[in-house]
């Protein structure tokens, strides 16, 4: 426990920083940037759970704090490592130490001004380019696409090399490349160990920042915000203010896959990342015949240092690398490494960071660094998701055919182990393809799938199969598959394979296009074999059968928990940061990310919302009238007709208070359907017995409704135009009472990164609680096994020791369930979370939000919602029963129209806040 003194102290400390926020924070910004400074500065394997809503400015307070942090720990560790180099020489003369720390000290600011005085060179030049239109015309695609594969004399190209002959030397980022390809790339600092002595123009590689997101386009609006901020020097501050040196340019390094750097035109159109990167590692052979000329190499150096100093000087994004290496005629996938030690910041999307294997790919070296996850409320999933794997009937079909074309042309070539490894590969699709084949029958299937099909016939279409009954088929399940997948990876079998075959296809009928590697099928077999050799308690394999013209099945492979995945993160980085706009509820991320960590390293947040109270008019919709059914759209009661009809009146007359947009939420796409159904039909004892309640909002407002196989923008640009006309701004003032109403579904298209601000979004309504499909052979598989987990780390010896008590067996398996019921929960209003976040993306905006289902009204649920929610909830008597007037349509209504006669009022043309 550290002492009052300290802690004082720290809070001083927070309190006198500067954070260099290019716009005055908000009082929430503020606390969330200090938070993750904090979170940053002990270090120590520290995890930050922060929550921040949408709107508040969280990217560019993301950046202000770990920037300040990482300039601010720059300093300090030189000043630390001069006063240490005194500490050396203590016993020498003073006079000696003085010069010999003077000298030191020069050193590192020649070092650091010749560094920057470059860099800032680049810059001029690029902004030279720009205004004489240079940019523009670099970023047109001069580089026509290749034509199809050229045969060769002795078909070199698809041959597998001697597996005996091969180069066993210790494998690192650069591992598929030749000997003599490694060889020149290490010697130019871009794979092997950094020699020193060829390093002398850039400062050694210190602690950097590893940000990443879920797409493409968030990590390039981040780079957008990036390039707000100006940071003062990593030079202490007495050093860069005698050298006239107080500010320096971020140095940002974005990463990505070959499949979106690539400038090689044969390479790149293969398409899948697979084939993309076996492509380009067959191209670096020693016996090939077409080397990639844009590799970095000896007659290229020049051009990737110039590669490198180019990116460190001007934040680029991918395109701008992209761009950069065509121009330069060097490859940006591998020029970019030469940036990795002088990049302060370095953004890379999902699949790049959580799969253990693309970070040594790339090179990444987590320890003593920063991570920084963004949009991290779908971070299990994600980790999930670069861990499945799939393959289809279909797919290995087709793999066995392009297999007998190529043991067809090249058969009598193969020896020794390339022989035996390529009929284990033929051995692996037949047991596989044979099982399969039974499924679809019923003639093979698991023994316990037999007894669940003849208990429940609906089982009959997916299921659970285990790895073993999968790999017993043609004795599978005696092939060593962790050598058999190292040789398919390191001998390039797949692309060989289906290269060959477009090939053979190609010659066979010039007319018709061959197989193309952007579907590749053994690719796809590898990534299966790799999940199922998995351990298998962190995982399960699916089937699921597919009906339609052409009947299929499909194996899935499906990553349970992704602690085990995660751990390696965690356990290595300096300090992780989960960012995002709907965190809640927190518990997830402690339970399944890190559930050994000790909770004085865990930190949340939930920060309040920028918004003033009076903006947000939060409502929980229990039923329509005091005395009457209440809303429950549970499984069991969601069909209800009473119910049904009484939620499409309350819309009805929520549309004619409302102005502009409203959403509505819905579980699922077969709910809205039957809802829309029941809406559709006339009763007889309606006061309108010709009008039905979808007419009659359809009177109301424009109605748009969201379908699974609708464009989302398409639906987005009819339901703006409906609301905004054409040429309108979305903060104008409503005219009139019109505007549209649209129908959507958590987790669909509409919940997640769309924004429905200002006019676009007055009111966002969910109806019930979307909870996943519990019946599913998925979610059935998730949730046993968060409660065997959950149950034996209570009976663990270790669990005992830490909560000082036993555990007795009742008490475990009873709270073993409660977690499994709190997780399928939790993924429940996580979705939910994410469709509220929808509105509200500014300062100035407003809305109102209704939950509607009494369950909202119960203390449990409303405590999994973000606090911002919390917050702007009415006060009411009655304290959420459904027979209460506070929670029913009439108070709804009343509350309603005070909050936006109020905003008509008094909000005008309020305008977003730049930060």
């Amino acid at each position: 426990m550290a002492s009052p003194a300290v802690i004082n102290d720290t809070t001083r400390r927070m309190e006198k920083l500067e954070f260099h926020h290019p716009y005055t924070p908000y009082a929430v910004q503020e606390q969330f940037m200090r938070t993750v400074y904090d979170v940053l500065d002990k270090g120590d394997g520290q995890i930050g759970i922060l929550e921040s809503p949408t709107g508040t400015g969280k990217s560019l307070s993301l950046i202000c704090a770990s920037l300040t942090w990482l300039r601010n720990h720059k300093s300090n560790k030189f000043e630390a490592s001069m006063q240490n180099a005194g500490e050396a020489y203590k016993d020498e003369p003073s006079w000696l130490v003085d010069q010999l720390l003077r000298r030191k000290r020069e050193e590192l600011v020649q070092r650091w001004e010749d560094r920057e005085k470059r860099l800032e060179t680049i810059r001029l030049k690029e902004k030279s380019l720009e205004e004489r239109g240079r940019k523009r015309r670099r970023l047109e695609d001069s580089i026509a696409s290749g034509t199809g594969i050229a045969a060769d004399a002795d078909e070199a190209e698809w041959l597998l090399d001697d597996w005996e002959d091969r180069d066993t030397s210790s494998r690192d980022a650069l591992s598929g490349l030749s000997k003599e390809s490694r060889e020149v790339l290490e010697r130019i600092g871009l794979g092997g160990p950094r020699k020193k002595e060829e390093d002398s123009d850039i400062l050694e590689e210190e602690t950097k920042i590893y940000y990443t997101s879920r797409t493409h386009s968030q990590l390039s609006q981040f780079i957008t915000e990036l390039r707000r901020p100006a940071f003062p020097s990593s030079l202490p501050a007495s050093l860069a203010q005698e050298e006239s040196s107080a500010a320096e340019p971020v140095k940002l390094l974005p990463l990505s896959s070959r499949q979106r750097l690539c400038i090689n035109p044969s390479v790149a159109r293969l398409g899948s990342v697979q084939a993309i990167n076996d492509g380009c590692a067959e191209l670096q052979q020693s016996k090939s015949t077409k080397k990639c000329s844009y590799v970095p190499n000896e007659e290229l150096l020049s051009q990737t240092h110039q590669f490198r100093d180019s990116a460190l000087a001007t934040i680029p994004d991918i395109e701008d690398l992209h761009h950069l290496g065509k121009s330069l005629a060097v490859c940006p996938y591998y020029a970019s490494r030469s940036a990795v030690p002088g990049a302060e910041i370095i953004t890379l999307p999902y699949p790049l960071l959580l799969q253990r294997s693309a970070r040594e790919a790339l090179g990444i070296k987590l320890e003593g660094n920063i991570v920084i996850i963004d949009e991290a409320h779908n971070v299990m999933d994600a980790v999930a998701n670069v861990h499945a794997a799939e393959i289809k009937l279909s797919g290995l079909r087709k793999g066995r055919g392009m297999l007998g074309v190529y043991v067809k042309r090249f058969g009598k070539k193969l020896k020794g182990v390339n022989r035996v490894n390529v009929g284990r590969v033929g051995r692996v699709i037949d047991g596989l393809t044979e099982w399969m084949d039974g499924a679809m029958s019923f003639k093979v299937l698991l023994s316990h799938t037999v007894h669940d099909m003849l208990a429940n016939p609906t089982q009959q279409e997916h299921g659970i199969v285990e790895a073993n009954d999968l790999t017993r088929p043609k004795g599978i399940d005696q092939i060593n598959m962790f050598e058999l997948i190292e040789y398919i990876q390191e001998s390039k079998l797949a692309y060989k394979i289906e290269s060959y075959a477009a090939h053979a296809e190609s010659e066979i009928n010039p007319s018709k296009p061959g197989v193309k590697s952007s579907t590749p099928v053994l690719h796809t077999l590898v990534s299966f074999l790799v999940a199922l050799s998995n351990p298998s308690s962190e995982g399960r394999i699916f089937y699921q059968k597919m009906g339609g013209r052409d009947p299929d099945i499909q194996l899935s492979y499906l990553l349970l928990s992704p602690t085990h995945a995660f751990s390696s993160i965690v356990s290595t980085a300096r300090a992780v940061i989960l960012a995002g706009g709907t965190m809640s509820p927190f518990d997830d991320y402690k339970n399944h990310l890190f559930p050994t960590l000790a909770d004085p390293k865990v930190t949340t947040l939930s920060c309040g919302h920028v918004i003033p109270r009076e903006n947000l008019c939060v409502w929980t919709l229990t039923g329509t009238r005091p005395g009457g059914p209440s809303f429950e759209f549970s499984y069991q009661r969601r069909t209800d007709d009473e119910m049904v009809k009484g939620l499409g009146l309350a819309i009805l007359n929520i549309c004619s208070v409302v102005p502009d947009g409203v959403v509505v939420f819905f579980p699922s796409y077969g709910y809205l359907d039957d809802v829309v159904a029941a809406w559709s039909r006339t009763a007889a004892g309606d006061k309108h017995p010709q009008t039905s309640i979808w007419d009659r909002l359809q009177n109301r407002k424009r109605v748009f409704r969201e379908t699974k196989g609708c464009s989302s923008d398409e639906v987005l640009q009819e339901y703006t135009h409906a609301i905004l006309g054409k040429g309108e701004i979305a903060a104008s003032p409503a005219k009139g009472k019109g505007g549209a109403l649209l129908l959507s579904i958590v987790g669909g298209k509409m919940s997640e990164g769309i924004n429905f601000s200002d006019r676009l979004g007055r009111c966002v309504m969910v109806v019930g609680l979307p909870y996943p499909n519990i019946a599913s052979p998925e979610w059935k598989a998730k949730l046993e096994y968060i409660e065997s987990t959950t149950l034996a780390n209570l009976l663990n010896s270790d669990s005992e020791k830490k909560t000082g008590s036993k555990v007795t067996g009742d008490e475990a398996a009873t709270r073993a369930k409660q977690a499994a019921r709190d997780f399928y929960e939790n993924a429940c209003m996580r979705a939910v979370n994410q469709s509220i976040g929808r509105a509200i993306r500014h300062q100035g905006d407003y809305a109102a939000i209704i939950l509607a289902d009494r369950r909202y009204a119960t203390e449990r649920i409303q405590k999994k919602l973000p606090g911002w929610i919390r917050d702007g909830m009415e006060a009411r008597d009655g304290g959420g029963d459904a027979k209460s007037s506070s929670t029913t349509l009439g108070g709804l209504m009343g509350s309603l129209g005070g909050f936006f006669r109020d905003k008509a009022a008094t909000v005008t043309n309020a305008k977003p806040h730049d930060g």
